[in-house]
């Protein structure tokens, strides 16, 4: 009788264990409409402390404020080109935005008024940040402002000015990501189906690594404690896996098409990607050397970019309704 509460404890445990295994990765509680939005919808960035989620309405010409705890919409900014990428700067109560034109726009984060526009070349939108180092890389020039190459450009985001400018021979250049303790900066070269990986300070490229797997490379996200890139393709739509010490391919997966980013959850050992097919493909990172495709989660057609709040405790998608339809959302996922 004395190991009877024992026992029931153990059962108890292994029942728990049992329900949290049924439980999907993701689970959606809550989706937010945003009427009068036609065209593309872009990143999104989170305030957790401002309990505020922005949203870039690209082809809207507006920045979205939602609250984080209802869903609802706080707010519309108006007085953008085509704003894509945000970058949310707690500390100095600032948002750098790439809007697609010739400039970068600082806003203040609380006014949400323009504090500085810095120029760089046209066709800014994908960015990268090392907050730790007030850095910021930003993707400009390429096909869509008609020029047959493109340009990073390296942003100090204590003093909002330009650094440096690499450029890169191509006409379609993706994201980007930083090593935090290193100079490399790893860049998918889309239209050439290369990861290029360049130092940051010199302006050298180091290695052109090929995709072998896919085409159109473009999302990417970098754990790098484990040394790993994750690429997705969308020609087919695929996730690829690789080192980012020597380009070696270590895994790779379908993942749906019409992906716009990325999600690299490092309390999880996750990776999503938002496929604008519909789903949203989630894998487990098992070990540095070992992926697991998981059960994919219905998401929405158009919803294809997503961020992660900084505690991981949820995963933000924006909708793109499309040129033929009106009114885009966003689908709050909780992560389990």
């Amino acid at each position: 009788m004395k190991r009877l509460p024992s026992i029931l404890v153990t059962i108890a445990a292994l029942l728990g264990m049992t329900t949290a295994q049924k439980l999907p990765p993701l689970q959606l509680v809550r989706t937010t409409d945003l009427p009068g939005i036609t065209g593309d919808m872009d990143h999104l960035a989170v305030d957790l402390a401002g309990n505020r989620l922005f949203v870039a309405a690209e082809d809207n010409g507006t920045l979205r404020v939602l609250n984080l705890s209802n869903g609802k919409l706080e707010r519309t900014v108006k007085g953008f080109e085509t704003p894509h990428s945000i970058l949310y700067l707690a500390k100095q109560h600032q948002l750098y935005i790439t809007d697609g034109s010739k400039d970068v726009k600082v806003l203040n984060s609380d006014t949400f008024k323009v504090e500085k526009l810095i120029p760089t070349t046209p066709g800014a939108d994908s960015m990268a940040a090392d907050k730790k180092h007030d850095v910021m890389w930003v993707v400009a020039g390429g096909k869509d402002v008609n020029m047959t190459r493109s340009v990073l450009t390296e942003i100090n985001t204590k003093e909002g000015k330009v650094v440096k400018q690499i450029p890169v021979d191509a006409a379609h250049v993706e994201a980007l990501a930083l090593q935090p303790q290193g100079p490399k900066l790893y860049v998918n070269v889309t239209d050439k189906n290369y990861l290029a990986v360049i130092n940051r300070s010199t302006g050298k490229t180091l290695d052109e690594w090929r995709i072998q797997q896919a085409k159109q490379n473009a999302p990417l996200a970098f754990d790098p404690a484990n040394h790993r890139l994750f690429i997705v393709c969308r020609d087919p739509g695929m996730l690829v896996v690789l080192d980012s010490r020597t380009g070696n391919t270590i895994a790779s997966f379908p993942a749906g098409g019409v992906a716009d980013g990325v999600v690299f959850d490092s309390i999880h050992h996750r990776i999503y990607v938002p496929a604008g097919a519909g789903a949203i493909y989630p894998y487990e990172e098992i070990d540095a050397n070992h992926f697991r495709a998981m059960k994919p989660i219905p998401s929405a057609i158009g919803a294809k970019t997503a961020v992660l709040s900084p505690n991981a405790d949820y995963l933000y998608v924006s909708m793109s309704p499309g040129e033929k339809r009106v009114g885009a959302k966003v689908f709050t996922f909780k992560v389990n």
